[in-house]
């Protein structure tokens, strides 16, 4: 007989804390559900903030979220679906930078913390109360790990990249647009 223990009970409450908010997230730029705007509107909000094109960007991040979310919940192929969620956060967490930290103020608080939790289960496992533990931990082997954190690093630090060169010349233009009236 299985014996779970405290660190099991606790990565099972943090997986279904984490990625159920991350989840409802995702379900909120994919289809519009608990007062998101589907990817019409989240690709229009993705395009104002730099993010293009808008509709992939949202589609991007709300199978980030939505998927890597659920998986996360789940306890199922956890690198993966911890890094693609730790990778969507700080996509999003680059939005809310020039507001400070703390979210009341529109600060990345809770982009980083949801992120940080992702990323945090993806190194450590989802725990014995998981779909990967039940599988034989197929999907969640531990070359997996650094893999799939270190991918989704480098596509996250050129996606951010390209939006910032991208407000960066918006910016420029807008500027130059002063000069010349």
């Amino acid at each position: 007989m299985t014996c779970y223990d405290r660190r099991d009970l606790g990565l099972l409450l943090l997986r279904l804390g984490t990625g159920g908010v991350l989840a409802a997230h995702g379900a909120q730029k994919l289809f519009g559900w608990f007062g998101g705007h589907g990817l019409e509107g989240t690709g229009q909000f993705m395009e104002s903030v730099g993010y293009a094109p808008g509709k992939a960007s949202a589609t991007a991040a709300g199978l980030a979220e939505a998927g890597g979310g659920t998986l996360l919940a789940l306890g199922l192929a956890t690198p993966a679906a911890g890094a693609a969620a730790a990778g969507a956060m700080a996509g999003a967490s680059a939005v809310h930078v020039p507001n400070g930290f703390f979210a009341m103020s529109g600060g990345y608080e809770h982009a980083a913390s949801l992120g940080l939790a992702a990323a945090g289960l993806a190194i450590t496992g989802p725990g014995r109360l998981s779909l990967d533990h039940a599988l034989g931990h197929t999907v969640d082997r531990g070359w997996m790990v650094p893999v799939a954190l270190g991918t989704t690093a480098a596509v996250t630090a050129v996606v951010v990249g390209m939006r910032n060169k991208r407000l960066r010349r918006q910016e420029e233009g807008e500027q130059e647009a002063l000069f010349e009236e």
